[in-house]
Formats: structure tokens, C-alpha cells, sequence
């Protein structure tokens, strides 16, 4: 993924909001992988556990059969 460019692979990398995460340094790393960033709005951490929760169901009960590629991907999780 290295110098695929800004926000082009599609994914999306989720963190809390800490300091290592909102770091220049890892914003950048993230940037030139050409990942998204989704963190909460806020110092909530309610947010935070909702979006563990969605991440933790996707991975426990849709990833056991890998997808082909992105669409399919899309299709199992809606």
C-alpha cells in the first residue's frame, strides 16, 4: 500500500483517540498508506466501544470465509 496516495485503498483504520494514533507522525504514515482515519468526535468513550463492538462482530462472526474482494466483502456485511 505504500505510496498509494491519500484515502485510495478504501480502507478505513479505526483507533481510540490516543495520543500514538493522533501523533503527526502516524497521521502521516496513515496518509501515505492511503487509509482513512475514523476516530471518535469527541473524548466519549462510548463511541469508541460501539465502534470496538461493530469491528469485534465482523471479524468473530462474518470473517470466517474470506471474501474475494471488496464487493463481496460489502455484500456479507450488509
Amino acid at each position: 500500500m505504500r505510496g498509494a496516495g491519500p484515502a485510495t485503498t478504501g480502507l478505513i483504520h479505526h483507533s481510540d483517540r490516543g495520543s500514538q494514533y493522533c501523533s503527526d507522525a502516524c497521521q502521516a504514515a496513515l496518509q501515505a498508506a492511503g487509509l482513512r482515519c475514523s476516530t471518535t468526535d469527541g473524548y466519549d468513550c462510548y463511541q469508541n466501544a460501539l465502534a470496538e463492538r461493530v469491528n469485534g462482530i465482523l471479524k468473530d462472526e462474518f470473517l470466517f470465509v474470506l471474501p474475494d474482494d471488496l464487493t463481496q466483502a460489502r455484500l456479507l456485511v450488509d
